[in-house]
């Protein structure tokens, strides 16, 4: 079975959107999968509010939005996706809801979003639809602020991949996603995990470190750190130099401290792309 066979990227024409088009795309090449580009129609009652709408003008309204909508994805990167098995999709309803839904309906192995954000701020602006999908989908989430500036031919080399647990029920799937992954590009793989303070929260700790990679058999390098979640682990893939950061999102915490609820701040914090599982 292939490590990735289907990916998904949802598309609002924005710059990310061909950032992520640029990244998304270079990894449906490398796998050799399909490529899902979904467009998300927000019904217009939704925009209107309690403005009423004559029943005959709201359907020229949506009709006219469909065509438009349906005319400008079939255009969206048809140059450089050219050679790819691209599947082009317009969605409607709530923007999250929908790209969640259609995830889980097509079984798409990954979800591939930018995050966004403008002026010296934007590396702390995850983004509402972004961070639903988050919490909510089933698929794992390749997101961050570098997709936005990945250049039209992305090659996508994968040296080095950083795996962060909190060691709970969620550790082991994030750990073989990740085990996954480096194994698809021959990279180094490091186990993080960190602990707030004290030598027998430590020892305890890194023996379930050392648990958890044997019966992943993971044959990665584990690495068990002080201080809190989020800055420690963005911290570690900087100096390790992490062409990925691995982290969990189904466990609200583990035995020796929470990952799920540092999740968001460290994918804005993050140096490099991170795969939420």
């Amino acid at each position: 079975m292939p490590f990735l066979s289907r990916i998904l990227l949802p598309v609002d024409f924005s710059e990310r959107s061909i950032g992520g088009a640029h990244y998304a795309g270079s990894l449906a090449c490398y796998f050799h999968c399909e490529l899902v580009l979904a467009h998300v129609l927000v019904p217009p009652q939704y925009e209107f509010g309690a403005v009423d709408i004559a029943g005959s003008m709201l359907a020229e309204v949506c009709r006219d939005r469909l065509q438009t909508a349906k005319i400008e994805l079939a255009e969206f990167q048809a140059e450089d996706l050219a050679h790819m098995d691209v599947r082009r999709v317009v969605l409607e309803g709530d923007p999250a809801l929908a790209i969640v839904e259609f995830a889980h309906r097509e079984h798409c192995g990954l979800i591939v979003m930018p995050t966004h954000g403008y002026g010296p701020f934007r590396r702390f602006i995850l983004g509402s639809n972004t961070a639903k999908v988050l919490h909510d989908a089933d698929s794992p989430v390749w997101t961050g602020v570098h997709l936005e500036e990945a250049p039209a031919t992305p090659a996508i080399r994968i040296r080095k991949v950083l795996c962060a647990v909190d060691l709970g029920p969620q550790s082991t799937r994030t750990l073989t996603w990740a085990a996954g992954l480096a194994r698809e590009f021959d990279a180094q793989l490091t186990l993080l995990h960190t602990v707030p303070c004290g030598p027998d929260v430590r020892l305890a700790a890194g023996e379930e470190l050392r648990m958890l990679a044997v019966a992943a058999n993971s044959g990665a390098d584990l690495l068990l750190e002080n201080g809190e979640p989020a800055p420690t682990v963005c911290q570690a893939a900087q100096r390790l130099g992490a062409d990925v950061l691995v982290i969990g999102r189904g466990s609200a915490s583990g035995k020796y401290g929470r990952l799920r609820t540092n999740a968001y701040a460290i994918i804005r914090q993050s140096p490099c792309p991170v795969v939420s599982v």
